[in-house]
């Protein structure tokens, strides 16, 4: 078991903002004790948002970025490496407290005018989509993709050799059945059959056929995980084996 070491030259209190996922109103700089159980925390929690401190989920956040997932009710609020300015965001179901509070709607005039809301902390701290200049790295990134995938899907002609690298699958060679949409799927995507039985279809998807191919040596998938090639077809065969 890991034990926290708390610097004696560091101050216990900590000042954070608290959100939740019943509203995006944000409570700020709250002041809690760097020692205090996370489950004498959540119960702190429960006037602020209406939650229960039995079903609350908690998460850590640095602006807009997740830090961690503070699940361990007897470790103390330090062990999360909690920090001044930090925002806890409370998730629960809410279904305790819907009959005491009164429901109101707010235009969109007057939500812009709210001070403690989610939208005011992201735009203070010039976060997500009011960083401008994270915007434009982000479009710029997009569009490199775009044309990435673009490229891609015209040297994908039917026939060709390629290798296709997904998450959390192993690199596999095959050979491009298919070009185009899929129905009740949006976007474009190439059909594959592959040299080994990696795949997860016959070439059908949803029970229409694109390309033929034996169970298991089909999937679609799209052009950026497609690499066109010269890739030959490797000899699994056994023959030589005994």
């Amino acid at each position: 078991m890991s034990a926290v070491i708390i610097n004696s030259g560091s101050s216990d209190i900590v000042k954070i903002n608290i959100s939740n996922s019943q509203n995006d109103a944000v409570s700020f700089e709250r002041k809690y004790s760097k020692s205090l159980k996370i489950s004498d925390f959540k119960v702190k929690l429960e006037p602020i948002t209406g939650g229960s401190a039995a079903t609350m989920k908690l998460e850590l956040y640095r602006g807009d970025r997740l830090v961690s997932r503070m699940d361990d009710d007897s470790q103390m609020l330090g062990y999360y490496s909690i920090e001044d300015g930090m925002r806890v965001h409370v998730i629960d179901n809410f279904a305790f407290v819907q009959e005491n509070v009164a429901k109101f709607e707010l235009s969109q005039e007057e939500y812009d005018k709210k001070q403690e809301s989610l939208r005011n902390y992201l735009r203070q701290n010039k976060l997500g989509k009011y960083n401008e200049e994270e915007m434009r790295k982000l479009e710029l990134e997009r569009k490199k993709q775009e044309e990435e995938d673009a490229r891609k899907l015209d040297q994908a002609t039917i026939g060709a050799r390629c290798r296709v690298t997904s998450k959390g699958q192993p690199t596999r060679l095959g050979t491009v059945m298919y070009k185009g949409e899929l129905e009740g799927k949006a976007g474009m995507f190439i059909g594959v059959k592959f040299d080994e039985p990696l795949g997860a279809n016959d070439g059908t998807c949803n029970g229409k056929r694109y390309f033929e191919c034996p169970p298991k040596y089909g999937s679609f998938v799209t052009a950026k995980a497609v690499e066109i090639g010269d890739f030959p077809v490797e000899d699994f065969g056994l023959d030589d084996e005994l």
